[in-house]
């Protein structure tokens, strides 16, 4: 295994980026609120949250340097070390787990030579076990710069770091071509790249839901402006009548409730219990 990177080519804080911080700052009626884009926008320009943009932010904002020094190491997505021109994490949380995340890590950190949080020799890929980042239907997970490859397998995000590496278009699963780590952390700041649209949003898991509400004519509550349901039948002109022959989505409902003035039973002793 390498050392952790010890590289030093951190950018210094352009006047064209002092600009942008500012203009973040002003985005927010309490400016302090810009506090976590401005970090992301330190990190497009020095690869990571230096001092300089601690002491930047704590200035243009008006609090102190401890108070952005406590952000910055509360959040995972912000470094304090340099990192690579890609960032790889692999979800080491339990479901992922299971289904071969800890194997997909494992295989990675042989291959690329490093630990978690290392960056290899080279200075391409950075690698680290993340926790959850709720894809738990497409598990095992890993992640370049925050976008998803679903359904991985050892071979498989060894195939997705060698072509990082090689220069190669990778596109993730869901979500736009693989960028650099700081230009995926410029957008992250607010600044868009015009590639918004770009590849698929969602994979087919996530809209199983959509399509059943769609096959059963489901619609959202319509409310009103107090907040409350405008329309409290779950079907839009219905009356609201008995559960039983109400709008499908209550009948969805009522299927899986016990019903009230039946009380449940207790669940039966195991005849060894003490």
């Amino acid at each position: 295994m390498t050392a952790p990177d010890q590289r030093t080519d951190v950018t210094a804080l352009t006047d064209e980026c002092l600009a942008e911080l500012r203009e973040i700052a002003g985005r927010y009626p309490q400016s302090r609120s810009a506090l976590l884009p401005m970090l992301h926008l330190v990190q497009s320009v020095s690869g990571h949250v230096t001092p300089e943009g601690i002491e930047t932010c704590a200035a243009i904002l008006g609090i102190s340097a401890a108070e952005v020094a406590a952000v910055s190491t509360f959040y995972t997505m912000y470094k304090r070390r340099p990192v690579g021109d890609y960032h790889v994490g692999v979800c080491t949380n339990t479901l992922c787990a299971v289904l071969g995340g800890d194997l997909i890590f494992e295989r990675l950190k042989d291959h690329l030579d490093v630990g978690n949080d290392e960056t290899t020799a080279d200075g391409k890929i950075t690698l680290e076990h993340i926790e959850c980042n709720a894809a738990c239907d497409y598990a095992p997970v890993m992640m370049v710069n925050w976008e998803f490859f679903d359904n991985q397998t050892p071979e498989s995000a060894v195939g997705v770091v060698d072509d990082l590496r090689a220069g190669t278009d990778v596109h993730p699963t869901r979500g736009a071509r693989i960028v650099s780590w700081r230009e995926g952390e410029r957008v992250l700041a607010g600044f868009s790249d015009g590639r918004a649209d770009e590849g698929p949003a969602a994979g087919a898991a996530s809209l199983v839901g959509l399509q059943i509400a769609r096959d059963n004519g489901w619609t959202a509550p319509d409310f009103g402006d107090d907040g409350s349901d405008a329309d409290p039948s779950g079907k839009d002109g219905e009356p609201n009548g008995d559960a039983a022959d109400n709008a499908p989505t209550l009948r969805a409902e009522s299927e899986h409730k016990v019903d009230d003035a039946t009380p449940t039973k207790p669940a039966a002793k195991r005849k060894d219990a003490r």
